[in-house]
């Protein structure tokens, strides 16, 4: 864990910072998936009104970002989890998930779900989300059966 605080904030994706991460998160995608089963959303779809965004800085510095679009007024999905490679294992994934679930159990929603890739690549990702409670579930929303994917979810309370 990092020793400076992690601070989190909604982000309307307007400061250049975001960019770069961005197209590193799509760039890795494709990079460990075939084009069919990459799923992660450019800026202007990240800016759909049932999408809120935030961001993650330490010291002032963009560390990593994260999403929640709505699915229906129960079923939400957690999108576009990145963190910076300088801010790997200080916690910023961890914290930016804490945000998103307080919000989700806020919102009212009962479950919510991600997809993330199956390869080797992803571990680190399905271990953080089944440490918060994620179970591998069977596709939802628009997703389908893919080798590549993995697709979880977990109730909220």
């Amino acid at each position: 864990m990092y020793k400076e605080k992690i601070e989190i904030e909604i982000d309307d994706l307007s400061d250049g910072q975001i960019e770069s991460l961005l197209a590193e998160h799509r760039e890795e995608m494709f990079k460990h998936s075939p084009p069919g089963s990459v799923h992660a959303l450019d800026k202007a779809a990240l800016r759909a009104p049932q999408i809120t965004f935030w961001s993650a800085y330490i010291s002032d510095k963009h560390a990593g970002c994260g999403a929640l679009k709505e699915l229906d007024s129960a079923h939400a999905e957690i999108k576009s989890m990145k963190t910076r490679k300088e801010f790997v294992r200080m916690g910023v994934a961890a914290a930016l998930l804490e945000t998103i679930l307080q919000q989700a159990h806020s919102r009212g929603y009962e479950r919510i779900s991600l997809e993330t890739g199956s390869m080797d690549a992803f571990i680190p990702a399905r271990t953080l989300y089944t440490k918060a409670g994620f179970i591998e579930c069977p596709p939802f929303a628009d997703y389908f059966e893919d080798p590549h994917s993995v697709c979880m979810t977990k109730q909220l309370d």
